[in-house]
């Protein structure tokens, strides 16, 4: 089905059906992507706008602001690999241009254009993205493993004596921020703070905009000391990186990092903890050896990958996609998760794809996740460490009674309740 993306409603609110949360089927009726009642049901209204409108269907995002969401995974390779015509940079956004989206929008700390490589493309993407690859690259999964180990047996250290825990707010909501305050240079104590902001900053919450303010206040102390006393850490890299990064380049950059690592890598852990306690047959595969961990990774995050949707692209001329017509100014969604599942590529879902590193969790083209390795490092010591220390780890809940959590990007567990022999060593 062909739809133009409309124009912003200024009254719209569509009346839902029963069994089929926001549903509508006309420009003028669309799924509000930021409703609770929407959000709850995410996988299933991404599965029906894929059988209305195909690969690319036109949503609403806060403040009714019109926007493609693309399905399709071929869709989304071709929109990640042609940056000439699907940019990264948020100024070509016409309703940013015409001032439909506010200082305080929940979407405008993660859209407003600032200086680093996720918001340019060309060569002064070239320029910034290889200082944060080749700044990252210094580190070596070996050395951030034993972080990982560190800190994964400090945590269990605390509620294996119970021989009960939340394996989200217990463990893996612990993990991410405290490795990377030691790839910052930073004090482990600043790791709860920096947690919650960065946390509120992408759920697009009210507050939002007050925690990006702080977490860049916080940011840009720490660039001003590591410039005065730089050591073996992120931003002293950054720093003394022939691309010469200006100190708001730094700044930014180092908060691109901080929330595309902590958010992503917490999902990442507590996705593949619940998949090994709720599906008999992959954790026998795991535990068997007929599947390394690794591989378990990769068909997590087929399945159920950290990040649901990515924002955004920017349509830099009018152009096609999928069945629609998208015109100069629009915006689009990368639905990572609703490509991973599309029936082109995966008519049978049930059919193993570990160690297929073909998905879109990391996204893909030259602005790929410049971190990837460092979250599979962390993720994977995680999980090993955890399971070798409580190997007879169960659910202390039915399946049933778990509750997932959505936002426009993310899909995460509330809680993971889990049973274990008290003293696991």
């Amino acid at each position: 089905m062909t739809a133009n993306l409309p124009e912003r409603p200024a009254d719209h609110h569509p009346a839902p059906p029963p069994g089929c949360p926001a549903h509508g089927g006309a420009p003028g009726n669309l799924y509000r992507l930021h409703d609770p009642e929407v959000q709850a049901e995410l996988v299933a209204v991404y599965e029906k706008l894929r059988a209305e409108y195909g690969p690319v269907a036109p949503v609403l995002v806060q403040g009714d602001l019109p926007a493609w969401l693309v399905l399709g995974h071929r869709e989304n390779l071709e929109i990640l690999r042609t940056p000439s015509v699907f940019s990264r940079d948020s100024r070509h956004w016409r309703d940013m241009a015409e001032g439909n989206v506010p200082a305080d929008h929940p979407l405008t700390p993660v859209t407003t254009w600032q200086p680093l490589c996720v918001f340019v493309d060309g060569e002064e993407h070239r320029r910034l993205r290889g200082a944060v690859t080749d700044s990252l690259g210094r580190f070596e999964s070996r050395g951030i493993r034993r972080h990982v180990t560190r800190f994964t047996d400090q945590l269990i250290d605390e509620f294996a004596g119970s021989g009960t825990a939340d394996l989200v707010g217990q463990f893996a909501a612990e993990i991410p921020l405290r490795v990377m305050t030691q790839l910052f240079g930073m004090p482990e104590e600043h790791g709860p703070g920096l947690t919650a902001a960065v946390q509120d900053v992408l759920k697009g919450t009210k507050t939002a905009a007050a925690s990006n303010t702080h977490l860049t206040r916080t940011l840009q102390q720490l660039v001003e000391r590591k410039r005065a006393r730089p050591g073996h850490d992120f931003p002293s890299k950054l720093i003394e990186h022939p691309a010469g990064l200006t100190d708001d380049e730094i700044r930014e950059h180092l908060r691109l990092i901080l929330t595309a690592a902590n958010e992503t890598t917490v999902n990442l852990i507590a996705n593949t903890l619940c998949t090994v306690l709720t599906d008999p047959r992959f954790r026998a595969h795991l535990t068997g050896g007929h599947m390394t961990l690794p591989d378990a990774l990769e068909q997590v995050m087929w399945d159920e990958p950290p990040l649901m949707t990515l924002l955004g692209r920017w349509a830099t001329s009018d152009t096609r996609l999928g069945e629609q017509t998208i015109r100069k100014g629009d915006m689009l969604l990368l639905g990572l998760r609703a490509a991973n599942v599309d029936p082109a590529i995966r008519p049978d879902l049930t059919a193993p794809v570990h160690g297929n590193r073909s998905h879109l969790a990391f996204s893909g083209g030259p602005h790929e996740c410049p971190g990837r390795h460092i979250g599979r490092a962390i993720a994977d010591t995680a999980v090993d460490t955890l399971l070798t220390r409580l190997p007879d780890l169960r659910l202390a809940v039915p399946e049933t009674e778990l509750e997932w959590s959505s936002s426009l990007m993310y899909r995460h567990l509330v809680a993971l309740p889990v049973q274990f022999t008290p003293n696991g060593r």
